[in-house]
């Protein structure tokens, strides 16, 4: 009896200079009656250390930023690297998943050569929805020659149907398009990356003023051009993914003969769903304008990972 009592002592005192309670469990267990003798004092010694709260990190909406702001930056300095000393060029990238748009130089005005037949071809599909009729069959057949083959006759026939440029204008502005002026020569339309992958968007998005099948019949002939014109946007696409375009060319007198060199597209899948505009000028030749254009889409998909 004598070694416990001394112990409880010893607690106490222990509690009393240290100002604040311990946990004798261990203390107790010692004493000569085999740990049952601390039954009475077991209760008075509670109190354990509070755990430290655990610290928050980034939310993963804030993680999705880091993480796009750095493929951004990516993407600007392998770009920069890209266009030294090659022709002036322009991309953008709109991913309907995220809702984002990337663009390098996205300000910047082009002429669109043939690029824009997908404004004619959108302005032709809204001018027959106010009427409340489908396409007739020459407008189809003029469509197709426009899209699949970039038939210059067949454009200039369907630019006056929907009345030149203020008839394309007002569907631009109804498309939500304010970086694009029209031109009275269809292929010295002036326009953006921003505008063309904002255009792109309105070929697919269920709120577009486009119905459902005029959005069906534009991915019809954009994604079953002819051969010889399926380079560009299609070239950064993965096997088994859907791929649309519609390319631009243009050897310029204004520009020391150099060549326009455009193309604008979409690339879907189950996990992918972006619109593509490259924009390009002063191309040497026709070839190392295409090289150029697919390259930069090629980039956008190597940094962003969509």
């Amino acid at each position: 009896m004598r070694r416990t009592r001394n112990l409880i002592v010893t607690v106490a005192a222990l509690g009393i200079l240290g100002g604040s309670v311990l946990v004798a469990k261990g203390l107790l267990a010692d004493s000569d009656t085999g740990g049952s003798g601390g039954g009475a004092l077991a209760g008075v010694f509670q109190d354990e250390p509070k755990a430290s709260p655990t610290p928050t990190g980034p939310t993963p909406e804030e993680l999705a930023a880091i993480e796009r702001d750095k493929r951004v930056k990516a993407l600007d300095a392998a770009l920069k690297k890209y266009a030294a000393g090659k022709p002036e060029f322009s991309v953008a990238v709109f991913d309907r998943k995220t809702g984002e748009t990337y663009a390098y130089r996205g300000d910047e005005k082009y002429e669109t050569a043939s690029v824009v037949k997908v404004q004619v071809l959108a302005c032709l599909l809204l001018t027959a929805q106010d009427g409340d009729r489908k396409l007739t069959s020459s407008e189809k057949a003029l469509a197709d020659k426009m899209i699949r083959y970039s038939d210059n006759d067949a454009t200039t026939s369907l630019y006056g149907k929907v009345g030149k440029i203020s008839g394309l204008t007002a569907c631009n502005k109804r498309l939500g398009l304010t970086q694009t002026k029209v031109s009275g020569s269809w292929g010295l339309t002036r326009t953006t990356v921003k505008d063309q992958v904002l255009l792109l968007s309105q070929l697919v998005d269920e709120k577009s003023e486009l119905s459902e099948a005029s959005r069906e019949y534009a991915h019809k002939l954009m994604s079953t051009v002819a051969p010889d014109q399926d380079w560009g946007v299609p070239a950064a696409a993965k096997e088994g993914e859907d791929a649309t375009v519609k390319n631009g060319w243009l050897q310029r007198s204004t520009e020391s003969n150099l060549w326009i060199i455009n193309t604008v597209g979409q690339i879907t899948d189950e996990d992918t769903d972006v619109s593509i505009a490259v924009l390009s000028h002063t191309n040497s030749t026709m070839p190392a304008g295409q090289s150029l254009v697919e390259k930069v889409a090629k980039l956008t998909r190597t940094h962003l990972k969509f």
